[in-house]
Order: structure tokens, then C-alpha cells, then sequence
């Protein structure tokens, strides 16, 4: 394996808030190729292909008190094998980006998923269900059209007044870069509907076995029926339906609001760690 080239990296897409992570302009090192151990076979071509680079240390999104920052990945090839394989060392994708946590002193971020074997509706699950049985479910390759591009805007203004989230908005080529461009075959969108109207998109990633809730996005006046949940829902039902192993919902940290809400699905996994590419995960049952 050669000696990793070292470089900064000025530009790179910003995402949007509530996925998880928060993604600045500026890089620290860049790594042009991975640590020289041995790979796991469907990791080879990635590997030989990827380019990793490490954020420098920034204040944190979610937990003001920490400092944050990401191991971001970028290939120009990716088969879905290959991100399933990804899926299970904590990585997350938004268009030819792959990343995960690589904070210097706190591992809070950890990354959750449900086995669909495993997975039972309850009660009150149930009745948000109930409360949506009139909402059409299309599922379809990602796409872009301006009723997304309104809609996510309409989503964030609400959020910005809501809870104080950062003004953010995209116009039809910037959704594209976002949440359509990236390996084929691998990114999905559920289109919700009322009426023949859009009322929220939630984007999806599929692997051989596994599914991947990336982001969802709804109408301000769809919020009473809580459709987060319902989406969530949706998408556990559609992999074990389709008798899909797992689904990954990104990660949990216990001390934000914005995303410990992903602990209420139960049972869960979590993962001990984000281990290298040439280690094999754990991730442990966390009891009702």
C-alpha cells in the first residue's frame, strides 16, 4: 500500500440539518489511501478507490459542549455490496459522500439499527398508523422535481422558526448534488401524498440486506399526525416485509433532542464502535 498523500480539501456539499451530523467547508488531512491492512473482499475495489479525509475538530452541532468532527469518504464507484458492508462500520451517505463520526474526545454519536426479525408495532404505534391510513406511500428512485424543492424549503423555514435550526435552502441543482447524484441503484425516495399533494419526502438507501433512512422532510401542517414517526414506520414495515435484515436509522446520541428520539423504536441495535475497515463490527442488543 503506498504512503498516504496528505492535502486540504477547500469545498465540499453542505447537508442539511437534522441528519445527523453538521458538515463545514473546511478539511484537515486527507488521506489518498486507506490503512494498509487487509480488507474484507467486497471492500477491496472501495478501498483501492476511496479517498478519506479527516475534518478538523469544530464546536459540535448537537452537544455544544464537545468538539466534533467527521472521517469523510469519497469514491467514484460504489457498489450496493459494498455500502451494505460500509452500513455496518457506522458509515452515512448524501450523494458521492460517505462519512462518520471521528470526534477527538467523545463518542456519544452512536450508530442504530432494527433487526426487521425483531421488529412488532406497538400500541401507540399503532394508532399513528391509523392516523395515516390515508396517506399514499410511493416508493421510486430518487428524483427532483420543484414540488421537492418547495417542499423541503417549506420544511426548513418552519424549522428555522421552530427550534432555531440555521436558515438553509436549495434550489433544484444544489437538491440534486444532495440527495439524487451518487452510486446507481443505491438511493430511493418514498413520496408521501394526501389528496394528490406532496406532503413529504423521505430518502431512502438500499443495500442487498439492509435499508438506510437518510433524511426526511414534510409539510409544516402534516406535524399533528406526527409523520416522522410515520415514516419511520413505514420504512421498518417495508423491510420486513421484503424480508430486508436490517435497517439503519443513523445515529442516536442520548443528550439531543433531535436525535434520541430514534432509541423509542425498540428493540434495537447499537454499534460498540466505529472500527476500521478491516475489523469486524459489534453491534449489542439494547433490551425494551
Amino acid at each position: 500500500m503506498a504512503v498516504p498523500a496528505f492535502c486540504t480539501v477547500r469545498k465540499a456539499q453542505t447537508p442539511p440539518r437534522g441528519a445527523g451530523f453538521s458538515l463545514p467547508l473546511d478539511f484537515g488531512i486527507c488521506l489518498a489511501t486507506a490503512p494498509g491492512q487487509p480488507a474484507p473482499t467486497a471492500l477491496v475495489r472501495t478501498l483501492e478507490l476511496m479517498l478519506r479525509i479527516i475534518e478538523r475538530p469544530r464546536p459540535c452541532t448537537y452537544l455544544p459542549s464537545e468538539k466534533a468532527a467527521l472521517e469523510l469518504c469519497l469514491t467514484p464507484s460504489l457498489s450496493p455490496c459494498e455500502y451494505g458492508e460500509l452500513l455496518r462500520r457506522g458509515y452515512r451517505r448524501f450523494g458521492w459522500q460517505l462519512f462518520r463520526p471521528a470526534c477527538p474526545r467523545c463518542s456519544a454519536c452512536r450508530s442504530l439499527r432494527i433487526a426487521s426479525a425483531d421488529f412488532k408495532l406497538s400500541a401507540s404505534e399503532r394508532r399513528v398508523m391509523r392516523l395515516n391510513q390515508d396517506v399514499r406511500c410511493e416508493l421510486a428512485p430518487a428524483s427532483v422535481t420543484r414540488e421537492h424543492v418547495d417542499l423541503y424549503n417549506r420544511y426548513h423555514a418552519f424549522m428555522h422558526r421552530h427550534r432555531g435550526w440555521d436558515w438553509q435552502t436549495h434550489n433544484r441543482s444544489s437538491y440534486h448534488q444532495s440527495f439524487v447524484s451518487g452510486p446507481p441503484g443505491i438511493g430511493w425516495e418514498w413520496r408521501y401524498s394526501l389528496d394528490g399533494r406532496l406532503i413529504g419526502v423521505s430518502l431512502m438507501d438500499k443495500a442487498p440486506r439492509a435499508i438506510s433512512l437518510v433524511y426526511f422532510f414534510y409539510d409544516p401542517d402534516w406535524r399533528p399526525h406526527s409523520p416522522g414517526t410515520f415514516s419511520v414506520l413505514n420504512q421498518l414495515l417495508y423491510a420486513q416485509r421484503n424480508n430486508i435484515d436490517y435497517s439503519y436509522l443513523g445515529y442516536w446520541v442520548q443528550n439531543c433532542q433531535s436525535l434520541n428520539y430514534k432509541s423509542r423504536f425498540s428493540p434495537h441495535e447499537l454499534l460498540d464502535e466505529h472500527v476500521g475497515l478491516a475489523q469486524e463490527p459489534v453491534w449489542r442488543a439494547q433490551l425494551r
